[in-house]
Formats: structure tokens, sequence, C-alpha cells
């Protein structure tokens, strides 16, 4: 059975339903892409961002290592040792473990020895060992020549026309820095030792190849004993970056003190007792 009214109305509510099915398919689509369009965009433009920031760092701590510097190492990694302040800014002990000293001057007689030396020189050279920034030891060897007076040379006679005293030291010598972080500075200094000393006069005698008469020094008095001294000195760095170079001019004077035999006694000519002052450089 037909029914021939019904069926165009039944077509066209067909078609009208399928025409609303379709549109509302094509309309969920749409909102979907952009939707995903959005999200797409968003992360994007979240990369984009992380990536500006990363490179801005990066930049910044190329271009401005004092600010990173810090965290790093405290700003001193590049110096490496002992950190201290002083003369304006922040210092590295860079004085390392090893010490050395070259000196000479001249030598002031005192005491029991004034009428049997007169002023003479030194010479000094030294190494040891850097503790810390405060104390080193050096291992010294000190070399001192005076002459003799003219009285004693006259005194003794037999022909004597001159005459010294050479002195030949070995001693363990303590330094105490009294202002490390400085610049210029002061120490202490003492050292107790071996010492060799030899009394010599120059002799004329006759003759030589030719006839002329000679002068030759001949050793009339020579003994080995233990001594000592102690002084007082000042430094100066010279030159560094931070004013805390290793290399430093010094200037001391030292009391010394040598048992050397008594007057009378065989070998003798009293204590020995010296003020050499030296200036030189140690390191």
């Amino acid at each position: 059975m037909t029914f021939p009214l019904l069926t165009p109305v039944v077509r066209r509510a067909l078609l009208s339903g399928a025409a609303l099915v379709l549109a509302a398919s094509f309309a969920s689509a749409q909102t979907q892409n952009s939707s995903t369009q959005t999200n797409a965009g968003a992360y994007s433009s979240s990369n984009e961002s992380s990536s500006l920031s990363f490179t801005n760092a990066t930049v910044n701590a190329i271009f401005s290592p004092s600010e990173a510097a810090p965290a790093a190492g405290g700003g001193a990694a590049g110096h490496g040792g002992q950190q201290y302040g002083g003369g304006g800014g922040t210092k590295a002990y860079v004085g390392g473990h090893f010490a050395f000293e070259a000196g000479g001057g001249f030598n002031a007689p005192i005491g029991n020895d004034t009428p049997y030396i007169t002023w003479g020189g030194n010479f000094t050279v030294g190494g040891g060992l850097h503790f810390n920034p405060h104390f080193s030891t050096l291992l010294e060897y000190q070399f001192m020549d005076n002459k003799l007076p003219g009285a004693l040379i006259a005194a003794l006679g037999q022909g004597a026309s001159g005459g010294n005293s050479y002195i030949n030291g070995i001693t363990v010598s303590p330094v105490i820095d009294l202002l490390p972080k400085k610049s210029n500075s002061a120490y202490l200094v003492g050292g107790y030792g071996f010492y060799h000393k030899s009394t010599s006069f120059t002799v004329q005698e006759c003759c030589d190849f030719y006839g002329y008469p000679v002068t030759v020094d001949t050793t009339s008095f020579s003994s080995n004993q233990w001594g000592g001294n102690l002084g007082f000195g000042l430094y100066h760095r010279m030159g560094g970056v931070y004013g805390d170079s290793k290399t430093k001019l010094f200037g001391e004077a030292r009391y010394t003190y040598i048992h050397t035999p008594a007057i009378g006694q065989t070998n003798g000519l009293g204590t020995t007792e010296l003020i050499p002052v030296t200036v030189g450089v140690r390191w």
C-alpha cells in the first residue's frame, strides 16, 4: 500500500535531516581544528619564549662574567693560593714554598772587637722554605772580611804591613714577617750555627825571581766555634699585579756574636762582635 501524498513530505524530512547532520559534523570538525591550531600555537610560542630566555642567559654569562664568578669560586680561583686582604684590595699569598736570598753590605765592629778589627764587607746567600705568610726558615752562608787596624799590626811587629780577619758562617735563620699583607713590611730575623774565623797578616818577604820583595798573607789565628745573630729588617715588594710579587728588595742589620777564643789563648783575639748591614734581594 502506498501513500502518494506522504511521499514528498517524507522525502523532504529525510533530506532536511541529512542536511542538519552534515552541518553539525562540519561544525564539530571546524571546532576541533581551531582548538588544535590554538594549542599548537601556544606550544610554539612557549618554545620560542624558552629558547629566547636561554639565549639571553647565555649572552649574559659570556659578557657579564663578574656576576657569575662568585658562584664559581669566590672571584679568586685564577690566582690559587691563600687569600688575605690588605693594601686596598684582595691579594693572594704567592710566596710559594721555596725561599731564596742574596745580598751584600758592610760590617761594623762593636764591643771587644773594636781594637782588633776595622770596618769591612760581607756577602750573604741562603735558601729555605716559606711555611706560611708570616714564617720562613733559611739556611744561610755568610762571608765577612774586616781589615786589621794599623795599631794592632804595629804592636805585633814581625814585619807585618797589614792584615785581615775572615769569617765564614753557616746558620739556620728563622724569619718572622710582621706585615705580610703589605707591599712594604718589616721582619725579625735571627740565626744560630757554625763559624770559622781566621786572622791573617800581610808580611813582606824577599824575594821573587827578579829580586823584588814579595808580600804574602800568613795565617796566624784560626778557630772554629758556635755563634748566633739577631736583627731587624725592612723590605719592599718589587712589582706584582696585586702588589704581591715574590721578589723583595730588603735591608737589614744584625748583631752577630761569635765565641772565639779569649785573648791570651792559642788562636785567640777575644770574642767577636759585629753588626753586619746587608742589602739584597729575597724571593
